[in-house]
């Protein structure tokens, strides 16, 4: 396991971190503590959790997650973890979060933390998130910007659905929560180039907490961080966390082998809309083939790919089963020879960002 700072800090963060979306729906919280154990002990120190998880999102599921790790959290050396938390962003139609925030204000960004430091069991988040922009950007599977859905900058009004909360607000916002010892860095995630740039610029105009991380969507069919936002990262000095390195299991061959394997997309019917462009099967089928000529599992194959991107600093990982997460740690020492990743490029060329 190899540590990098987190952007500007002195946060050392292991390259595998392990993500825990699955807690409190397809984990029990004794298998959710058993993963987080075996991590650790394999050195990952890094974990990545939101008040909106489990994911799906569901009313009857909400801020499970983040009780469950604290659950396990309170019996460890809270020094030695390095804990990432999001707060939900408003437009998401998720009703039973702060009653449906309707965007990124003081008043909710710090009713947000408070509720995850309660149900987390301790005083700080190491890396706190925007789970999604304030603004108007396409997310989730979305890829075009509409200015028709735009909404007015300026201060968020009570009952007003058109203005959205600036970003020098959110700033002040999180500064707060710095000063106050509540957060120690903060971070982005699913966010677009020019708003990255926005919080960089901002911050240093205003003396405002400098953006640490990104945590965007990042894998062998969605490599769209490498039209424009690769450059971003390295002049600015900004951390890439990079979640989905397996696009919701498609890169792992199951679904190539059976259509309707066990899994997110089969259980969750309508859920990651992503993945259901007309480029996935054929793009999936072609790495999962390529991965077996060459001697190794899909997996192996997509997860070595992301982990030794030079602009990946930490890849979010997520298991349902120890052999799963097993597989995914110890992928971590494949190494993808010149031709294999010639390979991949040609395939890439061929089939350029199927699931953006």
């Amino acid at each position: 396991m190899q540590y990098r700072n987190l952007g500007d800090t002195d946060i050392q963060v292991s390259s595998i971190c392990l993500g825990t979306m699955t807690f409190g729906d397809q984990n029990t919280e004794e298998e959710a503590h058993a993963q987080l154990d075996y991590a650790v002990a394999h050195g990952i120190n890094f974990i990545d959790t939101a008040e909106m998880y489990p994911v799906p999102p569901k009313a009857d599921t909400y801020s499970r997650t983040e009780t469950i790790v604290g659950n396990w959290l309170k019996s460890q050396p809270r020094d030695k973890i390095i804990l990432g938390g999001k707060v939900a962003g408003p437009r998401r139609g998720m009703h039973w979060i702060r009653n449906g925030p309707h965007s990124l204000d003081r008043d909710n960004i710090r009713a947000a933390i408070e509720g995850s430091l309660k149900r987390l069991q301790t005083d700080y988040i190491d890396v706190y998130q925007l789970h999604w922009p304030e603004r108007n950007v396409p997310m989730f599977g979305q890829y075009q910007f509409d200015p028709a859905n735009e909404y007015e900058s300026g201060h968020y009004q009570q009952g007003s659905l058109k203005d959205w909360v600036s970003i020098q607000n959110q700033l002040e916002t999180l500064a707060e929560l710095v000063k106050e010892g509540k957060v120690r860095a903060i971070g982005l995630s699913n966010e677009q180039p020019w708003g990255v740039m926005e919080f960089l610029r901002t911050a240093r105009q205003y003396d405002l907490p400098l953006v640490a991380s990104l945590q965007n969507c990042y894998n062998l069919i969605n490599r769209g961080m490498e039209f424009g936002m690769t450059e971003i990262l390295y002049r600015e000095n900004v951390s890439l966390l990079a979640y989905s390195p397996l696009a919701f299991g498609h890169l792992t061959g199951k679904y190539v082998d059976d259509p309707v394997a066990l899994g997110r997309v089969t259980m969750f019917l309508g859920y990651a809309q992503r993945y259901k462009k007309p480029n996935v099967p054929p793009a999936t089928v072609a790495y999962t083939h390529l991965a077996r000529q060459h001697g190794m599992t899909p997996t192996q194959m997509a997860l070595a790919f992301v982990y030794h991107r030079w602009f990946v600093t930490s890849t979010i990982i997520g298991a349902t089963s120890m052999m799963q997460l097993m597989e995914n740690i110890d992928a971590w020492d494949c190494q993808l020879s010149p031709e294999l990743l010639k390979e991949i490029e040609q395939l890439h060329l061929r089939y350029m960002n199927p699931a953006p």
